[in-house]
């Protein structure tokens, strides 16, 4: 009797061990699912929030607790730009003023183009508002640009060179498209400094020979224009007056102050509209004052065939 019954005792603990297992089992999918969706949850939380913030402006000012929820902690499916900087008047720091305009310019053109999506941030940290995100990333310098990718950990190439490429926008812009795949088209403000100039500068003459109106023979009379000109420049290659010494030093000095300016817009880092004006400025330099150069060697020596602009 003894031995019949030890068979059917361990055959009935056989269900209940598949039983334990299998609730096991639905209990460690539950908590799995429940994690998971506590992940969607928290991500959807921060997506949002950051929409929020962007839609209120361009770059999302972050302190050390933001920076750590919004861009270090997971989850997260997005990218993010960050600009650490130091943009308080006791800084002193003038290139931190300038990178950050560019980098509101780049902002901008990404809140308000068609392609504006929840895959990528423009934030900023100020060392004044942040000194504990410096400390963390081991940064002494500003103004520095990071990438921080949706998944893993920043790489050598997520931090912009801006000693070697300059901050200017549309750098900054085929950086980010390096980076993330997210090609942004730069929009730059208009700047009518230069059509207000030339207007003011129109009124000015208008405004003169609207005066002399009554006494405007001068601008017709040939003879006074050559005669100023002759007092000035010797006819002959052989002879050279004074003052024309003087005259060809300035053109000469005017030239070179074209090719720094040239050089300059060149090889400057500032906003890519001044160094356009100051490339217009120095290129209008060259060419005008080295036409009338020219025009003077052509009246000196005759014969000599070649002129540009100025005969």
């Amino acid at each position: 009797m003894a031995s019949s019954s030890s068979p059917s005792s361990s055959s009935s603990h056989l269900p209940s061990r598949g039983c334990l297992l299998f609730l096991l089992f639905l209990l460690l999918c539950v908590q799995l699912g429940e994690s998971q969706k506590k992940k969607e949850n928290l991500l959807a939380e921060k997506v949002e929030q950051l929409m929020e913030w962007s839609s209120r402006r361009s770059v999302v000012r972050m302190n050390g607790d933001k920076f750590r929820r919004f861009v270090k902690a997971p989850p997260r499916n997005y990218s993010v730009i960050v600009m650490f900087t130091a943009l308080q008047p006791q800084r002193q720091c003038s290139v931190c003023r300038q990178a950050n305009e560019e980098y509101q310019v780049l902002a901008n053109s990404w809140r308000y183009s068609s392609a504006f999506s929840n895959k990528l941030f423009f934030t900023i940290v100020d060392y004044d508002e942040g000194a504990d995100v410096f400390q963390q990333l081991n940064m002494n310098s500003a103004p520095t640009f990071m990438h921080f990718p949706p998944k893993g950990k920043p790489k050598r190439a997520d931090t912009f060179d801006l000693q070697r490429i300059g901050f200017a926008a549309e750098q900054l812009a085929k950086w980010i498209a390096d980076r993330t795949d997210v090609h942004i088209r730069v929009f730059r403000p208009p700047n009518y400094s230069g059509t207000i100039a030339l207007a003011l500068l129109v009124s000015l003459v208008g405004g003169l020979l609207y005066l002399r109106r009554n006494n405007l023979e001068f601008i017709y009379n040939k003879t006074g224009w050559a005669m100023a000109a002759l007092s000035y420049i010797h006819g002959s290659s052989q002879a050279q007056f004074v003052a024309e010494s003087h005259i060809i030093l300035l053109l000469n000095a005017a030239i070179t102050m074209g090719m720094v300016l040239l050089n300059e817009a060149a090889t400057s880092k500032g906003d890519v509209g001044k160094r356009r004006i100051i490339c217009l400025v120095g290129l209008g330099l060259v060419v005008f004052f080295f036409s009338f150069l020219l025009s003077i060697f052509r009246s000196k020596y005759h014969g000599y065939p070649y002129s540009f602009l100025i005969k």
